[in-house]
Order: structure tokens, then C-alpha cells, then sequence
């Protein structure tokens, strides 16, 4: 995919940057919708930028097959969301901050196309993408996600999802409905339900996996790709994290162990920004909703791609507990 000489132009004029130097495109938008790439500059006090080029047509085909109006509205919200997530949320992040994100550098929107330009996190010594987690990296992202929790405890979701997630239930009814008849199916909106009207809700990534985590040498993250966020249980984003790092043979006391880290550092975030939280009544309620977060996201996958590798005993043993959990209480 080739990027256009008018687009490269717009970038420079947008940032004030003398020159652009080279591109290096960093990978093709999901299902076609357009572009990332980083630009190197000259004339600014930076060396490159992040640009995400969005277009609007409704591409021909879907990597997953799911090629439907109503994921194509669904793709098109979240892009909108993400332009007001960097141009009403981002530049307020406060700093320094555990829980860093691109600064939003420029934003222009047509009737068919995004251009978002965003700083690029390598310039501020976030220079590895991993593939694979150790121990080091998910505790880096755990603690991203705690402080990030912390900090936007109880803020409304202006412009963003009104409830966060790519696989929240009310955007994704073509999977609930291809899911098999079941105790999963039949709970699928109470799970929804228990979730949503938790008393403590915060925004949330939305899309918390290890690929939209970029780290420092010395295991520090910070994260991208803010198209899902908006409301929610900090559970769904810790859920999002462990399926995306685990490969389901570690020992149960090594993910307790990333729970209890997590929890650690969404006490100390809620400390620093919300001194009159208590950390013990979010942990009381979030841990019991561990488990029912992990049965939200397997009703998306079971509903999506049946023969998902994250469908395993130790998901199936989380979404059975989630199930008693409920018709218990």
C-alpha cells in the first residue's frame, strides 16, 4: 500500500515540520481501513511522528470474514472515538505519569478520510514492541493499567464509548447470535449487566493486548491504539492483557501473582489521584469480578471464531465459575 504524496505534504505543513525525510510504513489499518506509518522530520525538535491514515469506504473483505454494515459502523465509531480521545483526553493526561500515551500533535478530518498525528513513543525511549511476555513485561503492562484505571476513576466517557471494549455486548449481536445455544448464551446480557453497573467504573482501554503495548528497555510501558476506550470495569482491560500473554500452563499462583501486582499498583494510582477512594472497597469489588469479565470475552470469542486458542480449560473453568458465581448471588 503506497502513501500518497498529498498526504506526506499535509503531515509536514500540519506539525510545521521543515522537511519529511522517509517513511516507514508500520502496518496496514485492521481490515483495510487505511495506513500506519512512521515519518522522520527535520525542523522540529523531534525526529519522527506517528501518522494513522484512515479512509472511510467500506472495504471489500474482512480478515475474519465478518464484512457486515453494522461492523462497518462499528470500525467507523471507533476511529471517531479515538480522534476524541487524543483531542479532548490526551494532551490533559497528567504528567509524569505511569501510565504514558502519544501526545496528539495534529488531527484533520474529512467527510472520507482521518489524518491523526501523534507523537512517536520511541522518541521518548519506548523503543520495543514484544511478541512474546515475560514476567517483567506483563507486570510493566499490569502497572500501566492500574495507574491508568486510577487516574480516570469515575470519569464520564464524553465523546468515547459509553461502554468500553471491542467485544461489548451491545456492539457485537452477530456474534451472540452464531453462539451456541448454552448457560453462556442464556447469561450473556446478566454478565453484561454485572459489569456495567459496578459501582466503581473508570474508562478503559478497551483493547489492553500486548501488541498495543510499547516498552523501554527497562521495563517500562506505555500504550496505543485508543479506538475502544470508554467506560467500564478495570477487569475487562486486566482480561484483555492476561489472554494476549498467557499460554494457560502457568501455575495458578503466578497469574494470582499478576493480579495482586495489578491491584498493588491500581491502590497506589488511586492514591496519588483519587486520595478519598477507597483502594479496599475497588479491590473487594473488582476481584469478584474477575471471573465474570473472562466469561464476557469468551461469549465474544465462542460467538466469533469457536476454534479460538483462547478458549481453554483455564478460561472454561473462569467463565463456569462466572456462571455459578451468578445464579448464587
Amino acid at each position: 500500500m503506497s502513501i500518497s504524496d498529498n498526504v506526506l505534504q499535509r503531515v509536514t505543513q500540519a506539525i510545521g515540520a521543515t522537511s519529511l525525510t522517509h517513511i516507514e510504513l508500520i502496518q496496514p489499518l485492521w481490515g483495510g481501513y487505511g495506513q500506519l506509518f512512521r515519518a522522520y522530520i527535520t525542523g522540529k525538535p523531534y525526529s519522527s511522528v506517528i501518522v494513522k491514515h484512515i479512509s472511510l469506504p467500506q472495504p471489500e473483505s474482512h480478515p475474519k470474514g465478518w464484512n457486515t454494515p453494522l461492523s462497518h459502523q462499528r470500525k467507523l465509531q471507533s476511529y471517531q472515538v479515538e480522534v476524541n480521545w487524543y483531542q479532548h483526553y490526551v494532551n490533559d493526561h497528567g504528567e509524569p505519569s505511569m501510565s504514558p500515551v502519544p501526545r496528539c500533535l495534529h488531527v484533520e478530518q474529512q467527510a472520507n478520510e482521518i489524518l491523526l498525528v501523534l507523537q512517536d513513543l520511541q522518541t521518548i525511549d519506548f523503543i520495543q514492541v514484544r511478541k512474546t511476555a515475560t514476567a517483567a513485561t506483563v507486570y510493566a503492562c499490569l502497572t500501566w493499567l492500574g495507574y491508568f484505571h486510577a487516574q480516570y476513576m469515575h470519569t464520564e466517557p464524553k465523546g468515547l464509548w459509553p461502554i468500553g471494549t471491542y467485544w461489548h455486548l451491545g456492539t457485537r449481536p452477530d456474534e451472540l447470535a452464531t453462539l451456541p445455544y448454552g448457560p453462556l448464551k442464556s447469561a450473556a446480557h446478566l454478565i453484561d449487566k454485572t459489569l456495567n453497573q459496578c459501582t466503581f467504573q473508570t474508562l478503559v482501554h478497551g483493547d489492553a493486548k500486548l501488541a498495543n503495548f510499547c516498552f523501554s528497555p527497562n521495563d517500562h510501558a506505555a500504550a496505543v491504539d485508543f479506538q475502544y476506550i470508554g467506560r467500564g470495569c478495570g477487569m475487562k482491560d486486566v482480561v484483555m492483557l492476561l489472554s494476549s500473554v498467557l499460554n494457560y500452563n502457568e501455575p495458578e499462583n503466578l497469574i494470582n501473582d499478576y493480579l495482586d501486582h495489578y491491584f498493588m499498583a491500581l491502590s497506589q494510582g488511586l492514591t496519588e489521584y483519587h486520595p478519598y477512594i477507597s483502594p479496599q472497597d475497588v479491590e473487594q469489588q473488582w476481584r469478584a469480578l474477575y471471573c465474570i469479565a473472562w466469561a464476557d470475552f469468551q461469549r465474544f470469542i465462542k460467538g466469533w471464531s469457536a476454534e479460538h486458542w483462547k478458549i481453554n480449560a483455564y478460561t472454561e473453568k473462569l467463565t463456569q465459575q462466572a456462571l455459578k458465581q451468578l445464579t448464587t448471588n
